[in-house]
């Protein structure tokens, strides 16, 4: 929107023949901030000012954020600008802001709102609008620091009384437990005068049983010695009824000898009856056993933990050609996490490029799935890329991360698939480690690919 050539003179004149003499009053500023933030929607981004451009997309309170300082800033230096925010202004608030412009703002107006509104629009007489709400601003928070002092100091006096009434309840209490816990000791130090005299008399009664304790061991260790003589004759009493138990095991063992031999027989019956019913029906042997269908890894096959166990260093590309070489492994990059750690300086076109053209080499060399995944929640639009040979390109969607994404592609792979993940994210390797996959570094497959 351009303007007519006569209006930034105008404003520039009021602008040079009525200057603050002081910063705006912290409640002016925050309100015409709020302004100028709700002014942007109005605007197209041709008619913002370069500096403040990159706010556009913001929502007004995040503009109003993180942008305050700028806006404030600009609204002060460019007179082009604050012209436009005048006229948003006067779309959105026309009575108060004519009433401002002529002099004469309502007296039921917020004084803060009066002050905002002539410090955008500049009419005539606006810098002592601005001071007036400023020196009312001042006063009443003066007014509501004194009602706030005198509530505190009101409070402050309850307390005190409430302190006092509760100090001498306090110090009344303590002395009657005082008085109580004397005559409790009184009472215990009785009670252990009493105890003294028990314990003394429980001590010649302990001298006492003590000797009737020496008399009755001495009576008991005869009686052990009887018994152990009775526990030698019941031994060999007791090896003898062995020896007849096993008689009689031997005359049982011989006489089922029969039986045992016709029931051998009968099975040896059924066993050529059942060959023969095999070689009638034709029957081919089989050749799935029940321990074929458990999940277990054959001899001579390696899982990524296996890799893991291995002496290889985690920096030595070596490790990745190992995880690779498994059967069907899937190797999973975290696109924007590798380019930034190899090569933060080139533009994220550039960085794509580079790193696809390096996992379609390695995908040919090692014949393993690749995908590359790429955070796609800050694109303006979808990105024109054809995708390599052998390598799989996704880019997340609105709302989800990249880690997101690649968590999610390491849950639909199936238990027992190898699954390498490439990324320098903590919270991403842990994630995945968790699904079962394995979690490499970013700096391995920089040096991996640094070999092609």
């Amino acid at each position: 929107m351009e303007h007519a050539s006569g209006a930034e003179p105008a404003g520039a004149a009021g602008d040079a023949a009525e200057v603050l003499d002081r910063p705006l009053p912290e409640g002016v500023r925050r309100r015409v901030v709020a302004l100028v933030s709700d002014a942007f929607g109005g605007l197209t981004v041709a008619e913002l000012p370069a500096q403040l451009r990159q706010y556009a997309r913001f929502t007004p309170s995040r503009r109003a954020k993180f942008a305050g300082n700028a806006m404030a800033a600009t609204l002060e230096n460019d007179p082009v600008f604050r012209q436009r925010v005048g006229e948003r202004l006067k779309e959105g608030q026309p009575e108060l802001a004519a009433a401002v412009e002529a002099g004469s703002p309502p007296g039921a107006a917020d004084p803060v709102d009066v002050a905002a509104i002539a410090y955008v629009l500049r009419p005539a007489g606006w810098v002592k609008l601005v001071a007036a709400a400023g020196e009312e601003a001042h006063r009443a928070d003066a007014e509501r620091a004194d009602r706030a002092g005198r509530r505190e100091l009101e409070r402050l006096r309850a307390e005190l009384a409430e302190a006092r009434a509760h100090t001498k309840n306090e110090t009344e209490r303590l002395r009657t437990e005082l008085e109580a816990a004397r005559k409790e000791a009184e009472t215990l130090q009785r009670k252990l005068r009493s105890a003294l005299s028990d314990v003394k008399r429980g001590e010649a009664a302990l001298r006492k049983t003590q000797a009737g304790i020496d008399g009755i061991k001495a009576e008991a260790s005869a009686q052990v010695t009887a018994a152990e003589s009775e526990a030698r004759r019941l031994r060999v009493r007791l090896g003898e009824a062995e020896a007849a138990v096993e008689a009689s095991r031997r005359a049982v063992r011989e006489g089922r000898s029969i039986e045992d031999m016709r029931l051998r027989l009968l099975l040896d019956t059924v066993l050529d009856a059942a060959q023969g019913l095999r070689r009638e029906l034709a029957l081919p042997p089989a050749l799935l056993h029940p321990a074929d269908t458990v999940d277990a890894v054959a001899p001579g096959r390696m899982t990524p933990k296996d890799i893991a166990a291995r002496a290889l260093s985690e920096t030595d590309p070596a490790l990745l050609d190992q995880l690779l070489a498994l059967p069907q492994a899937h190797l999973i990059v975290d696109g924007y996490n590798v380019t930034k750690t190899g090569y933060p300086t080139m533009p994220l076109e550039k960085q794509r490029l580079r790193l696809l053209g390096g996992l379609a080499v390695l995908a040919a060399q090692s014949g393993a799935e690749i995908t590359c995944v790429f955070d796609g929640a800050e694109l303006a639009a979808p990105v024109l890329l054809a995708p390599p040979r052998g390598v799989r390109v996704l880019f997340s969607k609105p709302g989800v991360t990249a880690d997101e994404l690649i968590r999610q592609i390491v849950r639909a792979e199936p238990a027992g698939r190898p699954v390498v993940v490439v990324s320098a994210d903590r919270e991403v390797a842990d994630g995945v480690a968790k699904a079962g996959a394995r979690p490499v570094a970013s700096v391995l497959l920089l040096k991996r690919l640094s070999r092609i």
